[in-house]
């Protein structure tokens, strides 16, 4: 049985055996070799894991017994990180979608797939537990709840396990203090380990970080602004969350980058006084690229900046911009996109 009051302990135990695995199947192979050469080395056998598993999540303690097989998924992160590893059959309904599917991965192809949408918003109780799952993995704390899916301890009692996405975590201790591309692939690995699949999370993990490594540095230096939504004051990416980390990186300075927070807001004239050079749209169905576009070009004091007159814009797909296994390829895009802009 394993207990993870930290989820770090838990992906080394994981790694750890499978390296066991591994050297155990390696040293078998040389001494084979040794013995008889023509011989063949047996093949590695593949990480499996060891239940029932403990996981202190965002302060609540939840135990797996097996892998889930009855899953509804809150944001589309989450829904993202089950299809990436190969478990869309394991998702029996889905709920606040935050945009269209993607059609890869870190250069894996998705099939695009119907899962049953059960709201466009935060579900329910009533609407999840109708599903009969195991499991509600939800992208953020406030998913669950009274107005949302339900009081975590509530569905424990009635068998229904929940899950955040670690990253997503807001109390001390458990929220990142700045997040990185480590806590995201983390969270790959942890739910790699909890759905039994961390090969899976491992390749998936690899792959996205070769994305990362393939990103060319700028030709030069770039200040940008990254706008998620609001109109009067924009609500921005501050220092410590996930537009911080696909902005550094992109090879991007953010403007925003010394708020302690992961969002702000930001006046029309403190965006005037930053001067971006570069400014990053989000686009969603709520506050769409196009509107903070037309925003910017009517708004007398933003108007005149050169980012504004050279339609210096990099659109990101709100779906992109939360942390998931989407943020490598964004940030690969967005460090693309910005070459274009160098002086």
């Amino acid at each position: 049985m394993y207990f993870v009051p930290h989820r770090g302990i838990f992906v080394v135990a994981i790694a750890a055996s499978a390296l066991l695995v591994a050297g155990c199947s390696a040293a078998g192979a040389e001494r084979a070799a040794v013995e008889s050469p023509a011989s063949a080395a047996p093949p590695v056998a593949a990480a499996t894991t060891t239940y029932p598993v403990t996981i202190d999540n965002c302060g609540t303690e939840v135990t797996f017994t097996q892998a889930p097989t009855r899953v509804v998924t809150i944001k589309s992160s989450t829904t993202e990180l089950l299809v990436a590893l190969g478990l869309t059959d394991r998702i029996i309904g889905q709920a606040f979608p935050d945009g269209p599917m993607p059609t890869a991965v870190a250069g894996h192809s998705i099939t695009p797939v119907e899962i049953p949408v059960i709201s466009d918003k935060v579900p329910g109780q009533e609407a999840v537990l109708d599903l009969e799952p195991d499991l509600v993995f939800a992208g953020w704390e406030s998913n669950f709840g009274p107005e949302g899916a339900g009081d975590r301890d509530a569905l424990h009692s009635l068998g229904v396990l929940s899950y955040v996405a670690p990253s997503a975590c807001k109390e001390p201790g458990y929220k990142p203090e700045k997040l990185s591309f480590d806590d995201v692939f983390a969270d790959v690995s942890e739910a790699g380990a909890i759905f039994d699949v961390p090969d899976a999370a491992t390749t998936l993990v690899a792959d996205s970080r070769a994305v990362l490594d393939d990103i060319a540095p700028l030709p030069a230096p770039l200040t940008a602004l990254w706008w998620s939504s609001g109109v009067d004051l924009p609500y921005v990416g501050a220092g410590t969350g996930a537009p911080q980390m696909i902005m550094e990186a992109a090879g991007l300075t953010n403007v925003a980058a010394r708020v302690d927070d992961t969002w702000t807001q930001m006046s029309m004239e403190a965006i005037v006084d930053a001067n971006p050079q570069v400014i990053v749209l989000v686009d969603s169905a709520w506050s769409t690229a196009a509107k903070k576009k037309e925003l910017l070009a009517a708004n007398p004091a933003t108007a005149g900046l050169d980012a504004v007159k050279n339609e210096r814009y990099i659109v990101a797909p709100f779906a992109e911009t939360e942390a998931g296994v989407r943020n490598a390829d964004l940030a690969a895009q967005i460090a693309v996109e910005a070459a274009r802009f160098t002086p």
